[in-house]
């Protein structure tokens, strides 16, 4: 009977225990206590103007990383730029905890939305075809497109959308660099952000002679955490509370960008 009784007595002790264990586990998996244990938020970038990329003195800035500044600031976090070497890898940086989110002009594929906790969408873009201008006028269409041997971004929105239409192309590290491949002539064209595009070819621009063409789709971006993330939430938060105060706005056309802002 005293047996019986210890038993009962140890089985009531683990049940009361389950809740505590319960609890500690939730709060291992927050992504926000990890972060703020931490005291730093790892952010995943590729060198992307207007968005993310170094100035003179070699601080990165952009209206991602100016953004991603102030959301680690309101997390009272200290923001660390990590460059993805691979941008096809993005998913599994995140997952190994190489980094903590990918902010960089990040287009919401399935791929995307299925591997990753993403923000709401806050900027509109499309991908834009680049061609030298003094042949531009050749390349207005689809259809004009067929021959040209493209650079492009590994693992990119442009890549899906060049495998979609079967055109011959070469992955490169990041837009920056297909848009050099085709300046120096190695690649007929290239598939780049519009947002990009707008900032970085034409006339006053280090791509003078560049300019771009046929829009191959329209999308949207978004900010992508690990999946489950509760970092998701806050940052949307952040970005409901920026938008109303004005600083999305502000921060967008120090960069020339705000006519693509989401509504938040």
């Amino acid at each position: 009977m005293k047996h019986m009784k210890r038993a009962a007595a140890l089985l009531m002790a683990l049940l009361m225990a389950l809740p505590l264990f319960a609890c500690g586990k939730k709060s291992d998996s927050s992504d926000l206590a990890y972060v703020k244990k931490n005291g730093k938020l790892i952010i995943g970038i590729t060198e992307f103007e207007p968005m993310d990329y170094q100035d003179a003195s070699g601080q990165w800035v952009g209206f991602d990383a100016d953004m991603a500044v102030a959301f680690a600031k309101s997390l009272g976090v200290e923001p660390v730029f990590q460059i993805i070497a691979d941008w096809d890898n993005k998913i599994m940086e995140l997952n190994g905890k190489t980094v903590d989110v990918v902010w960089n002009g990040m287009t919401l594929t399935d791929e995307v939305k299925n591997g990753m906790e993403c923000s709401n969408p806050y900027f509109n873009n499309a991908q834009v075809v680049i061609v030298r201008a003094d042949v531009a006028d050749k390349y207005q269409s689809v259809e004009s497109l067929k021959d040209l041997s493209f650079a492009v971004e590994n693992g990119s929105a442009g890549q899906a959308e060049l495998d979609a239409l079967g055109l011959t192309y070469t992955q490169v590290q990041d837009q920056a660099t297909a848009l050099m491949e085709v300046n120096a002539g190695t690649s007929d064209a290239a598939v780049i952000d519009y947002l990009m595009a707008a900032a970085m070819v034409g006339e006053g621009t280090g791509y003078e002679k560049l300019t771009y063409t046929v829009a191959l789709n329209s999308e949207e971006y978004g900010v992508g955490f690990r999946k489950g993330s509760d970092l998701a939430a806050e940052l949307n938060k952040f970005f409901k509370s920026a938008y109303a105060d004005g600083t999305m706005a502000q921060i967008a056309e120090q960069y020339n960008i705000a006519d693509k802002l989401i509504a938040q």
